[in-house]
């Protein structure tokens, strides 16, 4: 359950940050949102330091399926455009993925 709890907090603050930069460039927000989008990238990398994983790729690895569905959710939540068929068909396909790693058996 920790292991969750941290991807989910990652993935929130990688998107929140990453969503600052986007709208001060695209959206035409002021350059203070940077400010907080800097340190919620690095509340992001720092919560993925912390996941329990014998190697820092296989958890980055796992963390890509709930990073794609988390980033679904912001688009639904935040953005307002409902994800279509497809973004639901890759995000289940890329949960399996992380899953796979996640929970693979792994010889000594």
């Amino acid at each position: 359950m920790k292991t969750y709890a941290l991807y989910a907090f990652a993935a929130l603050a990688e998107i929140a940050g990453c969503f600052a930069f986007w709208a001060w460039l695209r959206l035409e927000k002021p350059i203070w949102w940077l400010l907080p989008g800097m340190l919620s990238l690095a509340l992001f990398a720092w919560a993925l330091a912390l996941v329990p994983a014998e190697a820092a790729g296989r958890a980055y690895a796992a963390y890509g399926g709930i990073y794609i569905l988390a980033s679904l959710l912001w688009l639904w939540s935040v953005e307002g455009r409902l994800p279509d068929r497809w973004d639901v068909a890759g995000a289940a396909l890329c949960l399996f993925g992380a899953t796979v790693i996640l929970f693979g058996p792994r010889s000594a």
